[in-house]
Formats: structure tokens, sequence, C-alpha cells
């Protein structure tokens, strides 16, 4: 190819033409407050996968996925590891404890899951989760509470602590880890000090801390690799199906979600850029993952709550507990504002609507369409969480469909009233629904298009 059609003519004022080739990359993302299943909708397209990869979070992280009726919970790694002909990719934005991953790997092991290390790669740019930072994350918990009597309900895995040492410049990376390991003991000593001095109850075994990671190294090393190039060969490489399974949801964003109630990363679209070292143009299709109502972990606001038999029943119909810290999920309508406001960051291609069958026994079913306040229609999502805490939800009435879906297994074996409730949310928020879950099995998510 010769220099000059590489670039249109310069005297045109023409631009360089964007260069469409490469695998595009499929994402999974929660549209909610997490909780939707994103975990069966990834574990349904990670059976055609070549690779699956984490961006972002940690093991605050509960996917659990059901294959050949064996439960397996995934919180640092990517569901798709079940699959035993793709690689697992863990990207530079997750940060790992490594005794958790280990752990996490042990257990699943028992339960038949085979040969995971050779199939799973970890970013060299990822940033390590010490134990103190746990510890740390549960005494930050404790001093909110005491200070502005607010409990932000983390999970206590360490998440946010990390996150922070990592924009302080202060973080340990994989890299560092793997390489001179006096240097690393010599920045790992320095950190511990910094959180002994800010918080003195802390105590932090150093040299037992040091051993153990010395040991991790050498068990994690040959599944290192340098992300950035691992990636770009893969986009660039053969053709394969790439999935990027998000953890958490759009609600829990740093950015935009519920703050301060949130997670410490971006868990909408860019965080699969950032967090893997992708570029925009390689993202392909980005599925939603909604559940037919709305749950939440934890404090802050959450317009469509029903503290009422209603919440009660979708409680415990949905078993909402979560898979992460074993607590009760708040429960309330399906919120069609949030659905908007994730799709406006996220720009889906297709929702995944699931646990619609929690819904087969209700007589009349309400979903909040728009939000007031102080008597006027608001068209964004509100930032401010006191504002939050203020609107005034609008619903519209369904009638419930009263039969049981969960043996439905095509569009049309749907009840008409079922129907109708998934058309009723496609045509207001402007998405189309691609997969409807009625149960737990893989079986159960029926496929529309």
């Amino acid at each position: 190819m010769s220099h000059k059609s590489c670039y249109t003519n310069p005297g045109t004022g023409g631009k360089r033409p964007r260069n469409e080739k490469g695998n595009k990359v499929t994402v999974v993302l929660g549209a909610q407050w997490g909780d939707e299943g994103k975990g069966k909708v990834v574990d349904l397209l990670a059976t055609e996968s070549d690779i699956i990869c984490r961006c972002q979070g940690g093991n605050n992280a509960g996917h659990t996925v059901v294959v050949d009726g064996k439960e397996y919970d995934f919180h640092l790694l990517p569901s798709g590891i079940i699959n035993s002909k793709a690689v697992s990719v863990i990207g530079n934005g997750v940060v790992i404890h490594l005794p958790g991953l280990l752990e996490e790997a042990g257990k699943n092991e028992k339960k038949g899951l085979k040969d995971w290390e050779k199939r799973l790669i970890i970013s060299d740019r990822a940033h390590i989760v010490f134990d103190f930072h746990q510890a740390v994350d549960g005494l930050q918990d404790v001093q909110r509470q005491a200070q502005d009597g607010i409990n932000i309900g983390t999970t206590k895995k360490g998440i946010g602590p990390t996150y922070s040492s990592k924009a302080s410049r202060t973080g340990l990376r994989i890299c560092d880890l793997l390489d001179d390991f006096k240097d690393f003991s010599t920045r790992f000593k320095n950190l511990a000090q910094q959180y002994q001095a800010m918080f003195p109850t802390l105590v932090v075994d150093v040299d037992g801390q040091l051993n153990k990671l010395k040991e991790y190294a050498e068990r994690i090393r040959p599944m290192v690799r340098d992300g950035v190039y691992f990636m770009y060969d893969a986009i660039n490489g053969p053709p394969k199906k790439i999935l990027v399974e998000g953890a958490n949801a759009a609600l829990l964003d740093i950015d935009f979600g519920t703050y301060p109630f949130v997670t410490s990363s971006n868990c909408t679209v860019g965080g699969v850029c950032t967090g893997l070292g992708i570029p925009p143009l390689n993202i392909g299709d980005v599925y939603g993952v909604v559940k037919a109502y709305t749950t939440r972990v934890g404090i802050g606001a959450f317009p469509t709550e029903q503290l009422n038999e209603v919440g009660e029943l979708l409680q415990t119909r949905g078993h909402e507990v979560g898979v992460t810290t074993g607590r009760k999920r708040r429960c309330g309508w399906l919120d069609l504002v949030i659905l908007r406001y994730a799709n406006m960051i996220n720009g889906f291609t297709a929702f995944a609507l699931t646990k619609l069958d929690i819904l087969d026994v209700m007589d009349e079913i309400k979903v909040g369409v728009s939000y007031k306040l102080k008597g006027k229609k608001i068209p964004y999502f509100p930032a401010n969480m006191d504002v939050l805490q203020k609107v005034e939800v609008e619903y519209e009435k369904l009638p419930g469909w009263k039969s049981d879906t969960s043996a439905c297994r095509k569009w049309e074996d749907l009840p008409g009233k079922a129907q109708n409730y998934i058309h009723f949310v496609e045509n207001h928020v402007g998405v189309p629904i691609k997969w409807v879950g009625v149960g737990k099995a893989r079986e159960s998510m029926i496929q529309m298009f």
C-alpha cells in the first residue's frame, strides 16, 4: 500500500478513513443496581466465545452459573472459565485479591472445574488487593458510620481501598509482584505503613503476607501476560468471538451511579476500553441485562422500592439474597427511568430481560415510567441523592398473566399479557429485548431474534 493511499488529500480537508478491521468485542453489562442475572447471559454467549474477559471490579461481584445441574459461583474468575475451549482474561481494570482468586478456583475445582489455570490470562497491569485493603475497607465503613451515620454497604472485599491506592499512585500491580521481589517488598511495607498511620488499630503481619505473596507469584506467573498486547493480537488476528462480562451495573458506576452508594470502578461501557486497553472502534454489540423488576442491596435512594407485601413477595419468590454478601436485597417495581438512563450511557444493542417468571403470580404489575419533581416531569436521572429521594414515580399498571411461565421455551409459549409486558418495556425504552429469562437453567433463556 502506498503512503498516499492511507490518507485522503490534506488539501481537501478530508479525514483519515476509520479503520474497520478487527474482531468486534461483545459486551454484557448490568443495567440496574446489579444482580440482574448477567452470569446467565454471559454463560449463554460464552459457550460460543473464544475469549471471555473481565474488565473492572474485583471479587465484590458474584455470578452464579448452573451447568448440568451443578451450581458454580464466580467472583473474580470470568464465568466463561467453564468453557474448556475458551481463554478467560482478567484485564488491567480488575483489582485482584490473589488468595481470593486461588480459593475460588479451588472451590469450583471440587465441583468439576478442570484445567482452569491453562485457560486463564491475567493482565500484568492489574492492581493487587492486599489483605490490609480488606481490613481497611471494614475500618472505613465503621468510621463513616460514626462520622456521618451512613454506611455505604461495602462488601468489605478491599475493592475501594485498592482503587484508592491506584488513584493515589501507591498501589502495586501484578507486574511489580513478578519483578524484583526485594523492591516489591519495600513498596509493600511502605503502603502498609501508610495505612497504619491512618488507622492506628490496623495490624499487618508484613513478613507473613510477603511470604504468601511470594508463593502466589509463582503460582500465577505462567498465567500473566501483557494484557494490551494480548487483546490487540486477539482483535487483529484471525476471526474470534470475544466477550466481555461486566461486573456490578450502571447505577453502581463510580461516575454515573447513585453516588456515594456505588462501587469504585466504571461498570458502564467506557470501563471496557480502559479496563482491557481496547479501542472504542472494536466494541460491537452491547447487551444490557435487566431484571423484570428492580432490586438493590444496601442503602441509597430507590424510587420504585416496595416496602410492603409486593416487595416481600418479590424478595421471597426471587430468592433475592446477595451471592457475595448474603444480604437480603430490597425489591420494587421495574423502573424505566433507570433503564433509559443506563441506555443513554451505554447505547445498548438489546436487552436480556430476566426473572420474568417471578411476576407469574401477580394480579397487577406496575412499571415506573417517569419521575416528577415538585409536580413537574423531569427528563433526566437526578445526580443528587437527596433529590432522587424526593422524586415522585409515575406508574403505568399492566394486568398480570397469572400463569406459570417457567416451562416456556419460545415467544409463542408466553401468555399474551406477558408478551404485552415485554413489548411495553421495549417501546418505552427504545431498546429491543433479545432474551427473556424464565428460570435458573441455561434452557430457560428464550431467544427472541
